[in-house]
């Protein structure tokens, strides 16, 4: 796949014309992958290109300011997903006032039809576009007429007798609900952090060492304690991860660590992806260190049983 930001960086032949689906694409879920694999279906059958526009920052972070809701992906997690998706090409608008400002007929022209050579566009359900969210599907359908360009629209995808959306997505997770999630994502959830310094209690005092996270996420699950995968520089390794103020010791800060089962070595400063894929419990505040010894062995004991089973697996 083929990314650039700036439209003149195109290295593709876009000469044949472009199949073109945009968004947001927040989470990259089971809706957003229905959108992918038709834009590489139409592509495919009329020898076009096939691509995706998205924005950076997320469009809501500039018309609304930082008290939005978390993103779902961090952006580099959603261009690795999206890339192995299998486009052609993904170009990355960047989105200011300016951009904002547009009205529908300028941006498509600009940005689709002379820069992309669009030809055919496939968009979901409830796309809208240009300044004030003013297009909607049937101008889509009316300047594709007068630009020379085919729109299509897909229907909701539905699991569960609801609509797969974004919000949808962070309810669940917000609500530790991650085991569900993976159901709308088609993956589980991810929590991606570097291996800092922690506390220094779960080896030395409860024999139960842990790699504290850095995180940098947005979204994170609810407090408690699940059972994970952990993609470490030397391999997938099962955990147990906490999520939480470690009440029984009065932490002040939120924090994330795992208790990788089975492993052995440094990963100080490395890049550790967190697949969170059942919650265990919530926090709680035990009366001593014994109590919670106890407690994390049998949490230990049901994040194997869980992680063993073939629906757990990666």
């Amino acid at each position: 796949m083929e990314l650039v930001r700036d439209l003149q960086d195109i290295t593709l032949d876009l000469s044949k014309g472009t199949c073109i689906t945009i968004g947001n694409f927040d989470g990259v879920h089971k809706g957003h992958q229905a959108l992918f694999t038709a834009v590489r279906h139409t592509a495919a059958a009329q020898g076009l290109a096939s691509a995706c526009v998205t924005f950076d920052p997320h469009p809501l972070r500039v018309l609304v300011g930082p008290h939005t809701p978390p993103a779902i992906t961090v952006f580099d997690r959603k261009i690795e997903l999206i890339d192995e998706l299998g486009l052609d090409l993904t170009v990355i608008l960047t989105f200011n006032l300016a951009l904002a400002s547009l009205e529908p007929e300028p941006f498509v022209k600009k940005y689709l039809v002379d820069r992309l050579n669009a030809k055919a566009l496939v968009v979901g359900y409830d796309y809208t576009f240009g300044r004030g969210r003013k297009g909607d599907f049937a101008m889509l359908r009316a300047l594709g007429e007068k630009y020379g360009f085919a729109a299509e629209r897909l229907d909701p995808v539905i699991v569960d007798d609801a609509v797969v959306s974004s919000t949808r997505i962070r309810d669940l997770i917000q609500a530790g609900r991650v085991w569900e999630a993976r159901t709308l994502l088609g993956r589980f959830y991810v929590v991606q952090g570097i291996v800092v310094k922690g506390q220094d209690r779960g080896g030395r005092l409860l024999g139960f060492p842990t790699a504290n996270l850095n995180v940098a996420n947005e979204l994170h699950p609810k407090t408690g304690v699940y059972a994970v995968w952990a993609a470490t520089p030397s391999g997938l390794v099962p955990g147990v991860a906490n999520i939480g103020f470690n009440p029984t010791f009065g932490n002040q800060a939120i924090s994330i660590e795992a208790h990788l089962l089975d492993f052995s070595g440094d990963l100080y400063g490395s890049k550790v992806d967190l697949h969170f894929v059942q919650r265990l419990r919530g926090e709680i505040k035990f009366e001593g260190v014994e109590a919670l010894i106890a407690k994390i062995k049998e949490d230990v004991v049901l994040a194997r049983q869980i992680l063993a089973s073939p629906q757990a697996l990666l």
